[in-house]
Order: C-alpha cells, then sequence, then structure tokens
C-alpha cells in the first residue's frame, strides 16, 4: 500500500507535549454596534427632527385652540339669534347694572339669558333672574362651568372665578377710540334690548361679542361681561376691558349677522371703533 509523505513545514495540525491536538484558531467576528462619533450623529439628527416637527406641532395646536374659540362663539351667536327669534330682540347687555359698592341690583349677564338657546334648559330653570348674580340663592347655579364660555387658549388657572363659572367673551357696549361712549354706541347695553332693525350699520360689520379673556371679573352670570373698546386689540392694560386673547395676532369675534371671525391685532383703529358701533353710519371696508 503506498502511502503519502507528510511535509514537516506544514503539519496538517500540532500536537501538545501530550500528544493532543491543540484546537483550532478562531478569527473574532466583525465589530457590533456604534462608535462614540456615530452615537452623537444619530443624536444630533433627531434633535435637529424634533427641532422642526416642534413648532409645526404647536402651530398646529393653536389653530386648533382657535377654531374651537370660533366655534363657541357661533354657538353663542346661534343662541343669540334663537332669543331675538322668541322675544323680538337681543338680549341686553345684562339688566341692572350696578355701581361699585351697591348690591341692590341684580346684574345680570346676557350670558345668563341665553342659556335655554345653549342646550342648558336645567340650568337656566335652576337660576332664579328675579335674585342678583351673587345672592345665595343663585350660587349653586352660578358655579357651573360652561365650556362654551371659555376660551381652550385662556390663560385661566382654574374654571371658576371667585366660585362662579368663568367667561372669556364680552358683549360690545360701544367704543372709546374716536370719542367718548356717552351715549354707548353699541349693540349690548345695560336695561336695553335691541333689535336686529336697530342696528343701522348692518348686522355684518357690526360686532356684539369678543373675546376679553383673564379679565378679573369674567362670570358668565356677571353682567360686568360688557365693555367698550377704548384700545388696539391684545393692548388694553390688564385693568381694563377690551377685546383680547392669547391667540397670536388678534382676538375672535362674533358679529351681528351669528357670523365669527378672526380679528387681526393690526386692524386700523378707525375700523376698529367702526365695528364696535351698531349706528355710526361709517364706512367699512375690508378688515
Amino acid at each position: 500500500m503506498w502511502i503519502p509523505r507528510l511535509s514537516r513545514a506544514n503539519p496538517p495540525f500540532q500536537t501538545t507535549g501530550a500528544g493532543n491536538a491543540a484546537p483550532p484558531k478562531i478569527q473574532p467576528p466583525g465589530r457590533v454596534g456604534f462608535t462614540l462619533i456615530e452615537l452623537l450623529v444619530v443624536i444630533a439628527i433627531i434633535a435637529v427632527l424634533i427641532g422642526l416637527l416642534l413648532p409645526a406641532v404647536q402651530a398646529a395646536r393653536q389653530a386648533a385652540r382657535q377654531g374651537q374659540c370660533l366655534n363657541n362663539l357661533r354657538q353663542i351667536g346661534i343662541a343669540m339669534h334663537g332669543y331675538h327669534g322668541t322675544y323680538a330682540y337681543l338680549p341686553p347687555g345684562g339688566w341692572e347694572w350696578r355701581p361699585f359698592n351697591n348690591r341692590t341690583r341684580k346684574q345680570l349677564a346676557w350670558s345668563a339669558l341665553i342659556l335655554p338657546w345653549l342646550e342648558q334648559q336645567p340650568l337656566a330653570t335652576s337660576l332664579n333672574l328675579g335674585l342678583a348674580f351673587d345672592h345665595a340663592g343663585n350660587a349653586t347655579a352660578a358655579a357651573t362651568v360652561l365650556m362654551v364660555y371659555l376660551c381652550p387658549e385662556g390663560p385661566r388657572g382654574t374654571s371658576l372665578t371667585e366660585g362662579r363659572g368663568s367667561c372669556d367673551y364680552g358683549g360690545i357696549f360701544g367704543e372709546r377710540i374716536t370719542s367718548p361712549n356717552n351715549p354707548p354706541k353699541g349693540a349690548m347695553l345695560y336695561d336695553r334690548p335691541l333689535r336686529l332693525v336697530q342696528i343701522k350699520d348692518g348686522t355684518s360689520t357690526t360686532l356684539i361679542v369678543s373675546e376679553d379673556t383673564g379679565w378679573p371679573d369674567g362670570q358668565w352670570i356677571n353682567a360686568r361681561n360688557v365693555f367698550d373698546q377704548a384700545f388696539a386689540i391684545n393692548a388694553a392694560p390688564p385693568f381694563e376691558n377690551d377685546i383680547r386673547s392669547n391667540h397670536p395676532g388678534g382676538a375672535n369675534g362674533l358679529f351681528a349677522d351669528g357670523s365669527a371671525r378672526f380679528l387681526k391685532e393690526t386692524m386700523n383703529l378707525r375700523t376698529l371703533a367702526a365695528i364696535c358701533t351698531r349706528a355710526g353710519g361709517e364706512i367699512v371696508g375690508e378688515f
């Protein structure tokens, strides 16, 4: 039998001193995972993407809140016209306005009078309109929080103001931009309800309710939610009731025809004054 010779230079395997074969060498596997530089690059890319997405998400949320606020005003407009359809006039700005430190008058707000047309008939029934807004007999009803009267962008930390349901909207009593508001020029007057036909300037260009978010006396039962406009939108000092909101660039308003729209804070002051009057005879262009 022929037996092949084995080369000593290239033995098939080596043996140990004890005569056992040594195990074959195992090659280390390829590199697994990220280097520090690669990890930092990935983190930087994620940070850039978040920086691009966050403003878009925030803008979408602001637009949604502004849209909800507009919807609140449209619901209020429907209720105003429902009230007019029943009584043939709009609700007054309030019944029995009271001076400060005078507790003998009721001071009930327009926003309490339209409750049945906001699908709040049980709440309206529980109110005693023969009593003042702050009478103990109305305390339970007045503490009801109505989301239709709260702007979702509003700055309030609570839905109650002095134990009563808050309100971020006010009736337009007139304007003090061009001249004193005496007699009052607006459509929401104390103790004097108006018919739509008395709004001579046109219902589509006459503001009747607008945002006044965060003002101290903002309660839907309290008739201090009526004001005359004296400053540019979002420009009034904190102690003044005026058109203001937390929406960027302006505030929402309700017109006498039931339409609601966004009012830019850059609006010409004379135009702003004109839409706050019911029969001033002003020519109102685009705004």
